[in-house]
């Protein structure tokens, strides 16, 4: 598949689309005998499209660039004249597009702030989820995020917001209302509210750095069996601290069993992914890397599981990258049993590069592989238990959320009669030897 996974609807305006596997950078890149020629290209939009071309050809994974002559590319790119920033964007992505690889890609300052915010887990801003209502296409806030400056502010999910510091948002688009909102730490803006029962009112609020929650859990309890219930949205940073402290309270809840439900998830950090395998696994194998040169990587586990008890995993079309490196790992050491349909199939890793003008570029560097060692990508993974969706289905789920690990959620109730037959067989909490990579 040569597309990127799609977000649940109530992530709009909070996250760029698209995330992938990480590894964070920070580089620029002379060529050798090449600093004369750099200095004279510095400040100016040729610059950044020779800053490009350096990064690709140092670290992309296939060296041969798709069949690409790609020191022909940098000769075409530097003959021209560019007069505009916006130019050499434009001529950047050209130049990538050969290459036939939709990860490795150029972002503009906007879009690379919007993903660094996504991988940090962190954003300054108000804390307000934001969506166009489909209907009158009216900007309203889904909901605000907790101990944010619109939770204290007492906002509430559909409110409506009729003016962002005296503009009206009438015809405006997500992404604009999400940049107004959005600012550096300290600053304020003024947000007019429209709410039932209420004439519209003024909410002054004070930007903040805000932890964006990507762990949400809560204890069930389903027949005589009680249920850890754990959604993971995205392998931020702050995605690991926030798993520890969902198993540890629902460890003290004294819990049979877990779902973790990683639908729609698109990924994030490979070190997140990592981490966060290690507190279901004791031993095994997590996932392997391979990069242009061959070399390879191993991530293991390392004796730190919080606990042992069964867990059945939850997957789509939507799991990609970081959420199918957990998801392999806990298949393929027996350590879950994974439920739902066929996962996205993104076995790359990418390195992400902050560029001189602000911009931002991601760049694959490795191939990665489970530890069954298949090639997953353009692929997916294969849940122990298959079970599609209806388009009904689908839509009743997206359109009432609450719906979501419910007896109204087949996959969900599938995971939760896995857990309750298994409940007093060994294996589905405990681990074989670990497998090895053919």
């Amino acid at each position: 598949m040569n597309q990127h996974p799609k977000h649940f609807s109530w992530l709009k305006g909070v996250f760029f689309s698209g995330a992938i596997a990480t590894t964070a950078a920070l580089s620029l890149i002379v060529p050798g005998g090449g600093r004369s020629v750099f200095a004279a290209l510095q400040d100016s939009p040729k610059n950044l499209v020779d800053e490009v071309w350096q990064i690709v050809n140092q670290e992309y994974v296939d060296n041969k660039f798709n069949n690409v002559d790609w020191l022909a590319t940098r000769q075409q790119l530097l003959s021209k004249n560019y007069t505009s920033k916006q130019q050499a964007y434009e001529a950047i992505r050209a130049a990538l597009k050969p290459i036939g690889d939709p990860y490795t890609r150029f972002m503009d300052p906007e879009q690379f702030q919007a993903l660094t915010s996504q991988t940090s887990g962190e954003l300054s801003g108000v804390g307000i989820r934001l969506e166009l209502d489909e209907k009158t296409k009216a900007l309203q806030i889904v909901s605000p995020i907790e101990n944010s400056p619109a939770a204290k502010a007492k906002l509430q999910p559909g409110d409506g917001i009729v003016a962002i510091d005296g503009k009206s948002t009438k015809g405006m688009s997500l992404e604009d209302a999400s940049s107004m909102i959005r600012g550096e730490v300290g600053t304020s803006v003024t947000l007019r509210i429209s709410r039932d029962g209420k004439p519209p009112f003024d909410v002054k609020l004070s930007r903040a750095q805000i932890e964006l929650p990507a762990v949400h859990h809560t204890l069930k309890q389903e027949g005589q069996m009680r249920i850890g219930y754990i959604s993971l949205n995205e392998f931020s940073a702050h995605a690991p601290e926030q798993m520890v402290k969902a198993i540890k309270n629902l460890e003290k809840q004294k819990v049979g069993g877990y779902v973790l439900d990683l639908r729609g998830n698109p990924g994030g950090l490979l070190n997140a992914s990592v981490e966060i395998a290690r507190m279901w696994l004791d031993s095994g194998l997590i996932v392997r890397t391979v990069d242009r040169k061959g070399g390879d990587q191993k991530f293991s586990a390392n004796k730190t599981a919080l606990t042992k008890s069964p867990l059945v995993v939850l997957v789509d079309g939507n799991s990609a990258s970081a959420s199918e490196i957990l998801a392999g790992a806990l298949k393929d050491n027996k350590r879950a049993r994974v439920i739902g349909s066929k996962t996205f199939g993104k076995a790359v890793v990418q390195s992400v590069h902050s560029l001189s003008d602000g911009s931002g570029l991601a760049v694959t560097i490795q191939h990665y592989f489970p530890p069954n060692g298949e090639d997953i990508n353009h692929k997916g993974i294969e849940p122990d238990v298959k079970l599609e969706l209806t388009e009904a289905q689908e839509k009743q789920l997206e359109s009432n959320p609450t719906l979501r690990a419910t007896q109204e959620d087949p996959q969900y109730k599938q995971a939760i009669a896995t857990l309750t037959m298994n409940a007093s067989r060994p294996g589905l909490g405990q681990q074989p030897k670990p497998l090895s990579i053919r």
